[in-house]
């Protein structure tokens, strides 16, 4: 008898334990479905990209560089209903941006368009990295996007400066003075030994 009642005591306390882990659980679990539901509508409010082409040189290049035009198309779509959707476009964007550095037109291959390329792409990965933390750093995340959008206006200006400069006729005289100080076609500069006047020669 007494057997009995310690086992029915112990199989109390353990369905009691139960119940309160339980409870705890469901707790938990509402206080984060909260704190997500709040993460999502901050994000879903500060989501805005400048996805509109600044000036007629970079609309014109969503024709011919189908990169920059996936990239544009992409930063236009907003995401819906869930974090999730956010991160899935975050992901997609990330991949995007990297395939601007890969494909860039012969026009736009120079120092200045590679680096506001490669401040853009820092830029993006970052938020990407960020929106897929367990716990995600929404001031983070709202802090990277206008800086994505005035990393995007630097690239649109550079590229339009770039295409207004090609237009300026050159002067006289103005294509031989840039081929010689390119450096490239530039005689190589190897040390030679010049041989001394003075020494005795072998004959």
């Amino acid at each position: 008898m007494k057997l009995k009642f310690i086992y029915l005591l112990s199989l109390f306390f353990v369905l009691n334990s139960c119940k309160n882990e339980n409870e705890k659980r469901l707790v938990e679990n509402k206080k984060d479905a909260k704190k997500k539901e709040l993460i999502f509508s901050k994000i879903d409010k500060g989501w805005n990209f400048n996805a509109i082409p600044l000036n007629e040189t970079s609309e014109a290049y969503t024709t011919t560089w189908p990169a920059w035009r996936d990239f544009m198309t992409e930063l236009s779509y907003r995401p819906q209903k869930t974090i999730g959707a956010f991160q899935k476009r975050a992901t997609t964007l990330s991949r995007k941006v990297i395939a601007l550095n890969t494909s860039i037109p012969t026009d736009f291959d120079k120092p200045q368009i590679k680096s506001r390329i490669s401040a853009l792409i820092t830029k993006v990965r970052m938020l990407d990295l960020y929106i897929h933390l367990d716990d995600i750093p929404s001031e983070k995340v709202l802090a990277l996007i206008p800086e994505i959008n005035m990393e995007l206006m630097s690239l649109q200006n550079q590229m339009d400066k770039i295409v207004q400069k090609s237009k300026i006729p050159l002067e006289e005289g103005e294509s031989e003075l840039l081929k010689m100080l390119d450096t490239t076609r530039a005689i190589p500069n190897t040390p030679q030994l010049l041989e001394n006047p003075n020494k005795p020669r072998i004959e």
